[in-house]
């Protein structure tokens, strides 16, 4: 299900909403093809009705059903995790019936990186690691859809978000209070909300670099 609108703030608008790769169900899924081979060698290499066999048959019958029922759960965990990419902030949300989330507004945004081994680029699955001013410092997301695409996606959203932020052309630049906006910017450096990059960026823009 999409991420729902009642939850962004006004004028925010998604840019990303995604579940989780499929290879989020690769072990549930192989439990259950396990268990039910485990159940076809069982009937081909026991014979008899004695009460070994018996409960090896209800011991597989008790395997599968188990299974399915870890791909039933996984696959409601599924539906109810959402990456969201919006164009104010970041947002992780999961969890059936209790709920846990992540927030991260774009501005504390200090670095993206992407992991994929060999086989996740195969498939075109990995993790995002996140690193942001504040408490948390980073975070990884995992089974991401496409994370060095996502990458990009981010970086888009933060450089339209801090566009909005700090609205500065050439043309401005000799009726705005430069003193006022670089010490603002000074301020975001010290507090974290802005790299030494960002920071840089945006002062050579305050000046018409």
């Amino acid at each position: 299900m999409p991420y729902p609108s009642k939850l962004l703030n006004d004028y925010e608008t998604v840019a990303v909403d995604l579940h989780p790769h499929w290879w989020y169900f690769a072990q549930p899924v192989a439990a259950l093809i396990g268990s039910m081979l485990l159940g076809v060698l069982a009937k081909i290499y026991t014979d008899g009705t004695g009460t070994p066999r018996v409960a090896l048959v209800y011991f597989v019958i008790a395997l599968i059903v188990a299974s399915m029922a870890w791909v039933v759960v996984r696959y409601l965990k599924w539906t109810t995790t959402s990456f969201v990419i919006t164009s104010d902030r970041l947002i992780f949300r999961t969890g059936v019936v209790s709920k846990m989330g992540v927030e991260i507004p774009l501005e504390r945004v200090n670095a993206i990186h992407f992991s994929q081994k060999v086989f996740e680029r195969l498939i075109g699955a990995g993790d995002l690691i996140i690193e942001s001013g504040g408490e948390d410092g980073q975070q990884r997301f995992t089974d991401i859809r496409r994370p060095d695409q996502m990458q990009k996606a981010i970086h888009a959203q933060k450089e339209a978000h801090d566009e909005r932020r700090f609205p500065v052309s050439n043309g401005d630049v000799g009726s705005i209070n430069v003193a006022g906006q670089l010490e603002k910017l000074e301020g975001m450096l010290k507090r974290g909300t802005l790299t030494a990059e960002e920071f840089q960026w945006q002062k050579d823009k305050l000046f018409g670099h």
